[in-house]
C-alpha cells in the first residue's frame, strides 16, 4: 500500500534481516513504500548493523517509468534562472555543453540550477588533496575546471544545463508556465537497451513468449482474406507494460456511443504492477472537415454532460486564459467534470513547484496557480 509521507503518519515499515556489507554479520533493513513530492512513488530503505555500527539509507525510484526518455535543455541566461528548481531522477546525467563534460547522478536529487552546480563543486574537490599527492597534472586540470565551475555560478555569460533522463520524470521549472518557456526545450528519445536496463525493464525472453496462451495471440489470417471485427468481440494484444515492463494484455473493443461516433477502446491492467491505462481512438476514420464544439457551462448540472475527445483535440477554457495543444490529453470518453479533473492533474504533474507545502505564496498566488484553483473550484461547481 502506497502512503503520503507524514510527520503524523502511522504507516509501519517492513523490518527485513539482511547481511552487511561491512562486518558481514546480520543487520536489519527498514522498508517503507511512500509518496514524496516531485519524486511521486519512492521506497525509503534504511539499513543499520548493531554488530559494527555501520548504517546505509537510500531512496529507490518505484513510480512510472515514462514511454520514452527526455532530454531537457535550460538555457541559464541571468542569476534568475540559478534559482529555477530541478528535479533529477534517479539515473540521469547532467551536461554541461560549453565545457564538454557530464556527470551521472546514481541518487534522485530535488535542488535548484545554483545547488546542482555547487553540488558538482563539492564533489570535485573532495578526492583534490589526494589527487595533488598521487596525480598533480589531473589534479591541475579539475582545479581549472572547478574555477570554471565557479564562474558559472556568477553568470557572467549565458550557459546551457541540460538533463539527460532516460526514466521520463525529470523537471526544471517553468518560470512561465502554463505557457511554454523560451528557454527551456524538451526532446524525448527512445531509450536504448542499457538505458532500459539500468530502469530495470527488461523484456521477456523469447523463450516465454513461446509459452504465452493460445488465448493471447492474435492468429494471422491469410493475405486474402480480410478479418472483420464484431462490435461485441474483445481483441487482446500483448504489450509490455509502461511502468514495470512485464508482458501484459493490451484489450480492445469497438463501440458505438449513443449520439458519438464509433470509438475503439483500449484498456490496460498490468497484473504485475497494477498499472492501468485507458485510452480512446476514433473507429470511425478521419472526417474531411474539423469540428468547433462551444459548451456554455451555466449550473453544476453541465458538469455532468459526457464528452468525448478525440487524440487531437485541443481544448481552450477563455475565462481562465487556457489553452492545451492538439492531443495534449490523448483521447478519452468522460464528462465535463472528468475532463477538468484531468486537466487539472496534468498541470500540477508537468508543474508540481506551484502546488504542496513547499510552495511559496508567490507562486499559489500566480497565474498557473491560480488556474489550478479555479479548475478545482470549477469541479466544486463553486467558481
Amino acid at each position: 500500500m502506497i502512503t503520503e509521507l507524514d510527520a503524523d503518519g502511522e504507516s509501519e515499515p517492513l523490518r527485513v534481516e539482511s547481511l552487511c556489507t561491512n562486518c558481514f554479520k546480520n543487520g536489519t533493513t527498514l522498508l517503507m513504500l511512500t509518496k514524496i513530492s516531485y519524486f511521486k512513488e519512492v521506497i525509503i530503505s534504511s539499513f543499520s548493523c548493531p554488530h559494527c555500527g555501520y548504517e546505509n539509507r537510500s531512496l529507490i525510484p518505484a513510480s512510472q517509468v515514462q514511454d520514452k526518455g527526455q532530454r531537457i535543455t535550460l538555457k541559464v541566461n541571468n542569476v534568475k534562472d540559478m534559482n529555477r528548481r530541478v528535479v533529477i531522477p534517479v539515473g540521469s546525467t547532467v551536461n554541461i555543453p560549453e565545457y564538454d563534460s557530464s556527470f551521472p547522478f546514481s541518487d534522485g536529487v530535488v535542488s535548484t540550477v545554483e545547488g546542482i552546480i555547487t553540488a558538482l563543486t563539492d564533489n570535485l574537490s573532495k578526492l583534490q588533496p589526494e589527487r595533488k599527492q598521487n596525480q598533480p597534472d589531473l589534479a591541475l586540470k579539475i582545479e581549472k575546471f572547478i574555477d570554471q565551475l565557479h564562474t558559472l555560478l556568477k553568470v557572467e555569460k549565458p550557459f546551457s544545463l541540460v538533463i539527460d533522463d532516460p526514466s521520463g520524470n525529470g523537471l526544471i521549472e517553468n518560470y512561465l508556465a502554463p505557457d511554454d518557456d523560451p528557454q527551456i526545450n524538451i526532446e524525448t528519445y527512445v531509450r536504448t537497451p542499457e538505458q532500459n536496463e539500468l530502469l530495470g525493464l527488461q523484456p521477456r525472453p523469447a523463450k516465454q513468449l513461446d509459452n504465452l496462451s493460445d488465448s493471447n495471440t492474435i492468429q494471422k489470417e491469410p493475405e486474402n482474406k480480410a478479418s472483420k471485427v464484431e462490435k461485441d468481440e474483445v481483441m487482446s494484444i500483448d504489450v509490455n507494460c509502461p511502468s514495470c515492463g512485464t508482458l501484459t494484455e493490451n484489450k480492445m473493443k469497438v463501440v458505438d456511443i449513443p449520439h458519438f461516433k464509433e470509438v475503439i477502446l483500449m484498456a490496460i491492467n498490468c497484473p504485475v504492477c497494477g498499472f492501468r491505462d485507458c485510452e480512446v481512438r476514433s473507429g470511425a476514420g478521419v472526417s474531411p472537415r474539423g469540428r468547433r464544439y462551444k459548451l456554455q457551462i451555466k449550473n453544476i448540472y453541465d458538469l455532468s454532460r459526457d464528452i468525448l475527445v478525440s487524440e487531437t483535440a485541443a481544448i481552450k477554457i477563455p475565462e481562465l486564459d487556457f489553452e492545451s495543444v492538439g492531443g495534449t490529453l490523448g483521447g478519452r470518453f468522460t464528462t465535463v467534470e472528468g475532463l477538468l479533473v484531468a486537466i487539472t492533474d496534468q498541470l500540477i504533474s508537468a508543474n508540481p513547484f506551484v502546488v504542496g507545502d513547499s510552495a511559496s505564496t508567490e507562486e499559489t498566488s500566480s497565474r498557473l496557480g491560480s488556474m489550478i484553483s479555479h479548475l478545482k473550484e470549477t469541479n466544486k461547481g463553486i467558481y
